[in-house]
């Protein structure tokens, strides 16, 4: 699926080099704007912080970029190959709800018991390959909310987990608690087990908190998503490729610093992007035009070589109806159909504000049925079927008592888990469950079962003697070790509000 031509690419390209030489980027760290200005950027004297990005210094640091690389799980078992030309599934890390049936508006507040939850639901699908602190603790300090999350991720799933660049301070306290789990700084940055977050805030800025963390990242070699969350019309401008000319000035300002920090860096070409509902000025993740942005970066990232990430399985809706499933599929089709190399979001509803357990495993079942309609249709001697066309026109046999059939049935058709194919005499009698219930009893049957690593009882001792250190620290401390007291730059955390 491809929704530019090679000339439009090359305008978005060459207009974005232009753009970043006339105009920049404003860069909110003086550690940043230092680090670039030492290797060619220009910054001029008149205090906004912009920073002017020379072509050359661009097109170098691109070249830095790795085209692939591999994720592990915390103990090593687990590895999860990302490049340019395959498609993965994983969650994203902005939920704040959760969906609770018993409860009067059937959505609450998230607490770390969910986030749990969830972390093992994803350990054992198929197709959703990373957690991303997905369901948000309410009920946990912020200060400490990495610690308790990733002490979740280590002791119940085998596979990568990400957080966001929150900050230098918890940014390096998620490289310690990541050493101790899987045996050293070494062994980290060897085989990395994290992703970032990063998001530009638009337009065209990079802030303080956010970049604290990008060096923190960068330096320990783990993955990095930098992903813009612009809406045409009111963060970006409202025509679509306006929207991609200024995303990519973020993007490629952003790869450039993460080169300069550590070359070799892997990062992930990434979009949030979407557009603002004219009637409600809301963000519509939802909507077509989310798919054709996505499609959009899929072909800029292969145009830089780098490898892609994009949103699928968003939605606008509140409740489990036609909407919610149409704008899911509509958004994950489009990803994996343009070729994202990393599609997010699996689980999440409401403008990934909420998130269902059940959605995780329907959206996995979603993500094998699009996987199937990628590989299309094979012709070929044995799929012609053209002698047992023949045998059927000249015998009384039927196609099912046929060798052929029962040796390709299970390669040729898809047999969904959770979609319901019965007729109404017998979906009725076993209860005339939806899709929602029947996912619930997948849910319930997960966690009944499944089982995590675990931790030794040494590395459990040195990870809770480690939060005593991040215990002790107040707010206070907090906003201190990032330089929030000081006039310059902005206090913005997705999520968060410090």
């Amino acid at each position: 699926m491809k929704v530019l031509s090679l000339d439009e690419i090359e305008q978005i390209h060459d207009n974005t080099l232009t753009l970043l030489q006339e105009i920049g980027v404003k860069v909110e760290t003086e550690e940043a704007r230092t680090l670039l200005k030492e290797n060619g950027a220009i910054i001029e004297n008149n205090n906004k912080h912009f920073v002017k990005f020379p072509e050359e210094l661009v097109m170098e640091q691109l070249k830095k970029v790795p085209d692939s690389f591999s994720l592990w799980g915390p103990d090593g078992s687990f590895r999860l190959d990302i490049d340019t030309k395959s498609v993965n599934f994983a969650t994203v890390g902005t939920p704040i709800k959760i969906y609770d049936r018993s409860h009067k508006k059937e959505v609450r507040k998230s607490l770390l018991e969910d986030t749990i939850k969830q972390i093992r639901i994803v350990d054992t699908l198929k197709h959703i390959n990373c957690s991303h602190v997905d369901v948000w603790p309410n009920d946990v300090k912020f200060t400490e909310l990495h610690w308790h999350t990733m002490y979740a991720w280590g002791n119940h799933s085998y596979k990568p987990y990400g957080l966001g660049c929150y900050g230098r301070t918890a940014s390096l306290d998620m490289m310690k608690i990541a050493s101790i789990i899987v045996g050293g700084e070494e062994e980290l940055k060897k085989r990395p087990r994290l992703i970032s977050f990063f998001n530009p805030t638009s337009p065209l800025r990079l802030t303080k908190v956010m970049l604290n963390g990008l060096f923190v990242f960068a330096k320990y070699n783990q993955p990095i998503i930098i992903a813009p969350a612009a809406n045409a019309g009111s963060t970006a401008p409202v025509t679509l490729a306006g929207l991609l000319l200024q995303s990519n000035m973020e993007i490629l300002s952003s790869i450039v610093l993460t080169q300069l920090i550590n070359p070799n860096t892997p990062v992930f070409y990434s979009t949030m992007n979407s557009i603002m509902d004219p009637p409600t000025g809301n963000v519509a993740w939802g909507s077509i035009e989310t798919g054709l942005i996505s499609a959009a970066h899929a072909q800029l990232a292969r145009y830089y070589k780098i490898p892609s990430r994009g949103p699928g399985c968003v939605t606008e809706s509140k409740c489990f109806d036609i909407q919610n499933g149409a704008e899911r599929l509509i958004t994950l089709f489009c990803s994996a159909k343009a070729g994202i190399n990393y599609i997010t979001c699996a689980g999440t509803y409401e403008s990934s504000l909420s998130e269902a357990l059940e959605l995780l495993v329907i959206d996995d079942e979603l993500c094998s049925i699009v996987k199937r309609g990628i590989e299309g249709i094979k012709v070929d001697e044995n799929s012609l079927a053209i002698e047992q066309i023949k045998e059927v026109a000249n015998t009384d046999k039927a196609y099912l008592m046929l060798k052929h059939t029962a040796k390709n049935t299970r390669k040729e058709l898809f047999v969904p888990q959770l979609m319901d194919r019965e007729r109404r005499g017998k979906w009725t009698k076993e209860g005339s469950k939806d899709i929602i219930e029947r996912a619930g009893e997948k849910v319930k049957e997960i966690l009944d079962t499944q089982q995590g690593p675990g931790y030794s009882d040494n590395v459990d001792e040195e990870l809770k003697e480690y939060l005593k250190i991040i215990s002790a620290r107040t707010m206070d401390d907090y906003r201190k070790l990032e330089g929030m007291d000081e006039e310059e730059g902005s206090l913005d955390v997705p999520g968060k509000d410090l």
